[in-house]
């Protein structure tokens, strides 16, 4: 008995020596930490903060003095210099956002000339308000009052994603939500859009609204590349706990150690925030799960989802089997951005990934509207789009005058919420005061030497079918089609 005892503990002495070891050599290929990975900012907000009478108001307050450490405590303390022209930290930069027309990394609101309704925007994780910016500008073209929220831990420096928690962020929304309805009124519509990880919270507040008569429950929900799912790889993150307490191993705490050149966007990312992200996404499959098994599922606002068919960053699959199978709404409808199925193409695809929609469109009583966008044939680049309505095999077919770009062949989970014109993420330069155009950015070079790896420019970060998704959120909320009514 001694002995099989004493070769367990050596198992597991020759296992953590081992561990340590691999981390070590980690930590030796990882970059330096700069300021903006170590320093802390004591003043975001947290689920502690929520009190009797604390509100919108007092959390954008509080954000404001977030910004103002940030401006003293860490810009403050970097000088500019050539290595750092094209920083966001950079305080004389051309890429940091201070210096644009807006600073979008904060909390905004767009209000019409007459409020017809109400919109709440949530970002993605190490997103910014930014991401649903320009759905924003469309929503309160049509009447609407628009709240872009910043979750905590965003918008500021990386290591704010050192300590957040999913619980913060569901906190604050559950404070903008109430601040949306009392800037448009009791009587009138509201919707919430979510954007990866904003997409998670999105749906993990409309369940929680369901049995909570507190909540205000939204009458819509419109989703772009949500975090239904993600890769269980996730769970592992939180393995660095066991020595990044020690000095040595503090850059454990990091997935990428990146330059930080993206105004809008953290590049560096914290195992923190995989943790987190992990958490709140299984969290709401159980959710889900313990709706549908009791029948609360139909009580969900519809949904209206715009995903790509090929996603490295959330499980596209999760949306459908998770999430869209569950429902029994004919109001509810998936919008699926296909890749280029041009012939030529098809020798360089993978095929596992296409399977997807040939399993959607192979099952006859979809319990929602199934909408694809894709090549009008095999021969032409121009895009059309196929819808079926739920519970039916009847599909309609509409020309969109689209087409995908030459050397596209497929949109991204960065790509979804963005139009080709952005100026930082779109397909040209611009000259509106911003900085880097960073979806127009084509190196060129020898592989293995830059620190940030081509991956980053190579992906899409822009959606050439941008125009379609306006038009559907134009014929969703514009007046003479408007139809949502008030949820009780």
């Amino acid at each position: 008995m001694k002995t099989a005892v004493k070769r367990v503990a050596l198992t597991l002495v020759i296992i953590s020596t081992f561990l340590v070891v691999l981390m070590a050599l980690r930590v030796r290929r990882l970059p330096e930490l700069e300021i903006w990975h170590t320093a802390v900012q004591e003043g975001d907000f947290t689920v502690r903060d929520v009190g009797a009478g604390f509100d919108l108001r007092d959390y954008m307050r509080q954000e404001q003095e977030l910004f103002a450490e940030l401006e003293s405590g860490v810009e403050g303390y970097i000088s500019s210099s050539p290595t750092l022209a094209i920083s966001r930290f950079d305080p004389g930069g051309f890429n940091n956002p201070l210096g644009f027309p807006r600073n979008w990394n904060r909390t905004f609101e767009l209000f019409p000339e007459e409020i017809r309704g109400g919109a709440l925007l949530l970002h993605g994780l190490s997103d910014s308000p930014y991401s649903l910016r320009k759905v924003g500008e469309i929503l309160v073209e049509q009447g609407y009052y628009v709240l872009g929220l910043r979750l905590p831990g965003h918008g500021t420096i990386p290591s704010g994603l050192l300590r957040v928690r999913w619980e913060d962020w569901m906190a604050a929304t559950q404070l903008a939500m109430a601040g949306v309805r009392e800037r448009v009124g009791g009587q009138k519509p509201i919707l919430m859009a979510g954007y990866s990880n904003g997409g998670t919270l999105a749906v993990r507040y409309a369940l929680d609204a369901i049995q909570d008569e507190s909540l205000i429950q939204a009458n819509q929900l419109i989703l772009f590349s949500p975090a239904i799912g993600i890769s269980s790889l996730a769970k592992l993150a939180g393995l660095h706990r066991l020595l990044s307490f020690i000095p040595y191993f503090e850059r454990l705490r990091w997935l990428d150690i990146l330059p930080e050149y993206d105004p809008y966007k953290y590049n560096s990312f914290t195992k923190n925030a995989a943790t987190q992200s992990y958490r709140v996404t299984t969290g709401l499959q159980k959710e889900i799960d313990r709706f549908h098994r009791s029948g609360r599922l139909e009580s969900l606002p519809p949904i209206l989802t715009f995903v790509s068919l090929v996603d490295a960053t959330v499980l596209s699959e999760a949306i459908v089997d998770r999430l869209y199978s569950r429902l029994d709404d004919p109001d509810s409808e998936l919008v699926v951005f296909d890749v280029n199925r041009m012939a030529m193409m098809k020798p360089f695809y993978r095929t596992a990934p296409l399977d997807l929609l040939d399993r959607m469109e192979e099952i006859e009583d979809l319990p929602y509207r199934l909408t694809v966008l894709s090549n009008d044939d095999a021969e032409s680049r121009r895009v059309a789009e196929w819808s079926r309505p739920a519970r039916s095999l009847a599909t309609s077919f509409r020309d969109l005058e689209l087409e995908w770009p030459q050397g596209v062949f497929s949109l991204s989970h960065v790509a979804v919420p963005f139009p080709p014109d952005d100026p930082i993420y779109g397909r040209a330069s611009s000259s509106t005061g911003y900085g880097l155009p960073i979806g127009a950015l084509e190196p060129r070079g020898e592989r293995h030497l830059l620190l940030v790896s081509a991956d980053h420019f190579f992906r899409l970060r822009h959606n050439p079918f941008f125009s379609y998704m306006e038009e559907r959120l134009v014929d969703l909320v514009a007046p003479e089609e408007a139809s949502m009514e008030e949820v009780p």
